[in-house]
Formats: structure tokens, C-alpha cells, sequence
């Protein structure tokens, strides 16, 4: 078989492309459209082109590229530095609603923009709404002003409002995807449906040029629930200020939409959107999903928006209009969100030090170490319990400090870690990253629990550090009347043999097709797996931990 150089395009890669010109060309074909297409575009665009639209996605592009560092090395970018962790530290928040965690957050965030800030834009217009009206006559009313700074411009502050209002930290685009999916629903509800039905057309196809071929087999991942992190706070409140923006349009164009078809489309989006994963921390690694309450909230939310988008000028009761009152029911729960936004980030992490018993390593502000059963700093900022849940979470992992940049923060889970065995933690900053490499190893003893260490190394270290020693694990199996521990302690894993009274022997693991003797008890090695033997007996004890 011919092997083509990677820079030629594979035949599925060309075909792609030249199937969706030519059913466009067959459609244009059936439809004749004289030309109605075009014009359409040119009424509200200049030159029939979302200009706008274009702008914001590279821009959010040049953060990822440039100021993240993805361009040498795209599926891994510095993200610890721009989130928006505290009001203290303003380059997060700043930077925060343009960065992106991985080329998945990335391209799925572009894709739906993509798809609904056009329709969202087309809405905005680059040009007057008024007949008559020379757009050149002034700056606001200017298309290319509109276009090329009108519009990004409130791209931008949508942005930051998401990052600064947000309940606590937060990293992506997504909520700016929301305030355009909001904004454009309360003119074109059932358009903006199948706007945001077309982002996964749009990704599909991107998957498809990127990898036309992909071979897939049955393996064992470790993976939290799927609904986990979804930062719906943020989501919810982009689309609210979304539609809060697109009503304000509304009422000063005097435009109004059928409720039926604004409920309707309010409710399918936010179903569709995932806007009803309304989730909460349950201990350390467990959490709970309110999916009922999610689709309440998604009902109610459409309620609010169809009244807010209907109102008309007409009083409610004395000198009160029903679009005030609809306004009102808009802003009511943006105060809310406000309310509570603001205390959270302005919580500090001051001198806190570096959670765990164990080494940290440090570069450049950030403190890198391994601990279990530590309390959450950022989640249990401010001690609230309601409900049966509270915001006292404790979690064990890989933690990152910065004081400088009010950063604390899990990066790596205890149950990932123990599933994969080594992980790697970037910190940095603008125009700088150093890596911090992690690794675990353990035994699992039969009938038992599982003993284990952790060691770290940073970028400059030629040796590792070790960081972190579990409690000891006791194998089921008793022979001659005692059992056998396995003890980590130091970057060492004793064996420890026990009777009823006391500690009576202990040895170190022994190395492959080796043996060490605990009394009458005989410990041999072979490759993963320590067997004990005495008196003719013989039994496994334990294995080495095996990661993927």
C-alpha cells in the first residue's frame, strides 16, 4: 500500500468538503433563489458576512494559541493560571471566559459559536433598523464599527460579566455560547433550535476532516460522571444575559415573538443544552445529579424568558408596564446570582499552607503536592449547608497552590491517579510552563486494602520526592495463626508480620524470584504477585498495582 506524505489530504478528507459544495450547489439548484439569499445576508450584514462572529472565534483562537501556550503543544495548555479565581487576581478573570482546558473544550465551545453567534448577530445587524436612516451617520450606526467593534466588543464584556459573576472559578467560552444562544432565541426561537442542532453537525464534520479514519477497541477508563464540572452556573447565567440583551433589542425595536414559540423554543434548548445538570459535591469522589430539579429550572427559565420577551407597553397595574414587570423578572435572578458571586470571589486563599503532611515541590509561586482528606479551600470558601448537601467538601489528590494568584485546586484525583499511575501537572503563567510529573505505586493485598506511595518530581529535579504514604493494609488470609501487613513508609514497602501480641517480624518487599523469611513464615516474589508460604501451605497475598 502507498504511504502519502501527512501533508496530503486523505480521499475521505478531499471528499468531505466536495460533497457539502455540491449538495449546496444541488440545493441552490432546486431552489432558486434569484439571488434572495444574498440580499438577505446584505441587509443585515455587511457585505453579507458575520464579521462579528469571525472576530470573536479568533480571538478566542489567539488566547489558546498564544497566551495558553497550545500552539506548541495543543492538547495540553496552561489552564491553573486563567481561571478566574478570586476578584484578587484580575488576570484570571480576565482571561478566564477566552481560555480553554484541551482541544475538546476548545472546539466544542468554537463549533457552537460557530453555529448560533451568525443567528445572534443577524439579530444585532450591521446596519440601522430604520428606513431612511444613512448608517454612515454616526458611529454607532456605522456597519463596520458594528461589525468589527461594536459586537466583539460586547462579546468581550459578556465575557468578563460571566467570569466576574460567576460562583467561583470558571474556565471557557461556554457562557459567552450561552449569552448568544439567549440573545437570539427571543427573536428566532425555533432558528436558534436548529442553529444549536447544527454545532454538532459542525463538530462532526471537523472530527471527520481531522481523523477520517478512527479504530476503536473495548479497554477500562476511569472516568467521573459525565455531568461532572459542567459549570451550569455560568451556562445559566450567559443565557440570561443573553436574553436580558435580546429583549432590551426587542423593546426598542418594538419587535415581539409568539409565546408558544419562544416557551417552546426556550424549554428544547435548555433540555438540549444540558441545562438541567444540576449537580453538587457528595464526599470526595461521589456526587449527586437534582435532574428533576434541572428540568423545573429549565421550565421556569422559559417561563421567565416568554414573559419577558411578550410584554408590551401596556400598564399591569397603575403606572407599571407589563415590559417593566417583565424586565424585573429577568433581573431578579441575575441579582441573585450577583448576590451570591460576589462574597465567593472575593474569597482569598491569604497564607494558606501546603495541605498534607508530605514535601511539596515548587516552582515559580506554585506549590505542587500530594494529600488525602483535606478540605476543599475554593468549594468550602464560605460554610453553607442546605437541603442535606453542604459546601464543606474535603478531597484527596494531587493539590496546587499559588497564594500569589489566589489558586488552589485539585488537578489530579486520588482515584485517577491510582488508575493511571503517573499523571502530569502544568503550571505557569503568560508566556512561561514547567511541568511537575506525579507517580504512584502500590500493593493491593487479597482480601484486604491497598498500601501505597506518591512521589513527585519537578522540572529542574533529576531525582524523585517522595511525598505521600498511605496507612498500612492487612492481607485476609492468616497463616500459622498470624497475619501479614504490608507498611509503606519513607519510599519503602515493609512486610510486617503480626500475631496477636505484637509486631514479631519485618522485612522489606523482596525483588523479583526472590524470597525473604518472617519467622516461620516464607515470603516469595514472582513478577507482581507475593505468595506466603509455611508448613506446605501456600497462598497469594498480594499483587503490585496495575496501571493504564
Amino acid at each position: 500500500m502507498v504511504q502519502l506524505p501527512p501533508w496530503i489530504p486523505s480521499p475521505a478528507q478531499v471528499a468531505i468538503p466536495v460533497a457539502v459544495l455540491l449538495s449546496l450547489a444541488l440545493v441552490r439548484r432546486l431552489d432558486a433563489p434569484a439571488g434572495q439569499w444574498g440580499r438577505r445576508l446584505r441587509s443585515r450584514f455587511l457585505l453579507g458576512v458575520p464579521w462579528g462572529t469571525l472576530v470573536s472565534v479568533l480571538g478566542v483562537l489567539a488566547v489558546y494559541l498564544f497566551v495558553q501556550g497550545g500552539a506548541g503543544n495543543w492538547r495540553n495548555p496552561v489552564t491553573l493560571p486563567f481561571s478566574s479565581w478570586s476578584y484578587l487576581y484580575p488576570t484570571g478573570w480576565l482571561l478566564a471566559p477566552f481560555s480553554h482546558t484541551g482541544p475538546g473544550h476548545l472546539v466544542g465551545n468554537l463549533t457552537t459559536t460557530l453555529a448560533v453567534a451568525p443567528l445572534a448577530e443577524y439579530f444585532f445587524g450591521h446596519f440601522p433598523s430604520k428606513r431612511g436612516e444613512n448608517p454612515f451617520f454616526s458611529r454607532t450606526s456605522n456597519p463596520w464599527i458594528r461589525a468589527f467593534v461594536v459586537f466583539p466588543a460586547g462579546v468581550a464584556l459578556v465575557g468578563v460579566a460571566t467570569s466576574v459573576f460567576a460562583w467561583g472559578p470558571i474556565i471557557g467560552f461556554s457562557g459567552v455560547a450561552f449569552a448568544f444562544v439567549g440573545f437570539a432565541l427571543v427573536r428566532y426561537p425555533l432558528m436558534t433550535v436548529v442553529a444549536v442542532t447544527a454545532q454538532g453537525a459542525i463538530r462532526t464534520a471537523y472530527r471527520a476532516v481531522r481523523d477520517p479514519i478512527v479504530v476503536g477497541s473495548a479497554s477500562r477508563r476511569f472516568g467521573d460522571p459525565w455531568w461532572f464540572g459542567i459549570a451550569v452556573q455560568g451556562h445559566a447565567l450567559g443565557l440570561l444575559l443573553g436574553i436580558l440583551l435580546g429583549v432590551v433589542v426587542l423593546y426598542r425595536r418594538r419587535e415581539r415573538v409568539g409565546a408558544l414559540r419562544l416557551w417552546t423554543g426556550a424549554v428544547l434548548l435548555g433540555m438540549s443544552m444540558t441545562l438541567w445538570a444540576l449537580w453538587w459535591y457528595r464526599g470526595e469522589s461521589t456526587y449527586v445529579l437534582y435532574r428533576g430539579w434541572g428540568v423545573v429550572f429549565v421550565v421556569a427559565l422559559a417561563v421567565v424568558t416568554t414573559v419577558a420577551a411578550t410584554a408590551d407597553r401596556r400598564p399591569l397595574f397603575g403606572d407599571v408596564s407589563r415590559q417593566q414587570v417583565g424586565l424585573l423578572a429577568l433581573l431578579l435572578p441575575l441579582a441573585i446570582m450577583v448576590g451570591v458571586a460576589v462574597p465567593v470571589n472575593l474569597t482569598t486563599v491569604g497564607d494558606a499552607s501546603v495541605p498534607g503532611g508530605g514535601p511539596a515541590i515548587e516552582v515559580r509561586g506554585y506549590d505542587v503536592t500530594y494529600a488525602e482528606g483535606v478540605q476543599n479551600q475554593k468549594v468550602s470558601a464560605i460554610d453553607v449547608s442546605m437541603f442535606g448537601e453542604t459546601t464543606n467538601v474535603t478531597t484527596s489528590g494531587v493539590i496546587v497552590v499559588n497564594d500569589d494568584r489566589e489558586i488552589w485546586a485539585q488537578s489530579v484525583s486520588k482515584g485517577r491517579l491510582a488508575f493511571t499511575g503517573r499523571a502530569s501537572v502544568r503550571v505557569g503563567g503568560v508566556g512561561w510552563s514547567e511541568d511537575v510529573q506525579v507517580k504512584r505505586r502500590g500493593w493491593s493485598m487479597d482480601g484486604g486494602g491497598t498500601a501505597y506511595q506518591v512521589w513527585l518530581r519537578g522540572p529542574d529535579d533529576g531525582e524523585w520526592t517522595h511525598t505521600f504514604a498511605s496507612g498500612p493494609a492487612t492481607a485476609g488470609a492468616t497463616l500459622a495463626n498470624r497475619s501479614i501487613r504490608i507498611a509503606p513508609a519513607n519510599g519503602t514497602f515493609y512486610l510486617r508480620l503480626l500475631n496477636d501480641n505484637a509486631t514479631s517480624r519485618l522485612a522489606q518487599i523482596p525483588a523479583h524470584n526472590e524470597t525473604v523469611r518472617l519467622g516461620p513464615v516464607r515470603i516469595e516474589r514472582e513478577h507482581r504477585k507475593l505468595f506466603a508460604a509455611v508448613n506446605g501451605t501456600r497462598v497469594q497475598i498480594a499483587t503490585r498495582e496495575k496501571y493504564r
